[in-house]
């Protein structure tokens, strides 16, 4: 007599099915062991309607200014929002960045002021295919949230030059500095003192190119 088959079925089956919950069980294993995804930056920006003011002398200008992108210094062209502990070093926070870099945060906040002044009759942004008179140029700028001192404090820095379009010769140059204290030693904090020193260095600026056109 033969032996019956059925005993290796069972066992077969047996296998089959410890072999699927080993596989189940390592699957689970191996997703908890799988690090979490970090969280997105979170992001800020400057706001320049809060430059808008109004006009000191409408239609006072005769003449038609190109604001140019301004440029930053090394370590300063990015979105990271950069900070420093102690002197001649940087560090950038790790969850907060900039919605983009500090110097195209700040173009726009130069052209409103400067709009406003009513210094010019037109003020235009770079790129612009139209013709202009003057030309307003930036550069080595600064944006770094310090923690040397407390409470900490934001200090913004550049270098401006008012430039006649038709012979490239730098009518005015001068560098701009603000420092505004921090409400809070980090990001939001830093990104909030930003806001004021952008606002009015964009005035300061707008009144320095006022009295360099003057005769």
């Amino acid at each position: 007599m033969k032996p019956s088959a059925r005993p290796r079925n069972i066992f077969v089956g047996r296998r089959a099915g410890l072999a699927l919950l080993a596989a189940i069980g390592l699957g689970g294993c191996s997703g908890s062991l799988l690090p979490k995804p970090a969280a997105p930056p979170v992001l800020f920006t400057l706001n320049d309607s809060a430059a808008a003011s109004p006009r000191q002398a409408a239609q006072a200008g005769t003449s038609t200014l190109l604001v140019a992108l301004a440029q930053a210094a090394a370590g300063h062209d990015s979105r990271l929002i950069a900070y420093s502990r102690e002197p001649n070093r940087i560090d950038y926070f790790a969850a907060s960045e900039w919605v983009a870099p500090p110097a195209a945060l700040l173009t726009p906040l130069l052209a409103r002021a400067i709009e406003q002044s009513g210094a010019f009759r037109t003020v235009l942004r770079a790129p612009s295919d139209a013709a202009f008179d003057w030309r307003l140029a930036t550069e080595g700028l600064r944006l770094i949230h310090e923690f040397s001192v407390v409470p900490s404090r934001v200090r913004l820095t550049l270098r401006i030059s008012l430039l006649d379009s038709t012979t490239r010769r730098v009518l005015a140059a001068r560098d701009f500095e603000v420092v505004v204290t921090s409400a809070s030693p980090d990001a939001a904090g830093g990104v909030a003192a930003a806001q004021t020193a952008a606002l009015q260095l964009a005035q300061e600026v707008a009144a320095f190119c006022a009295a360099s056109l003057r005769p």
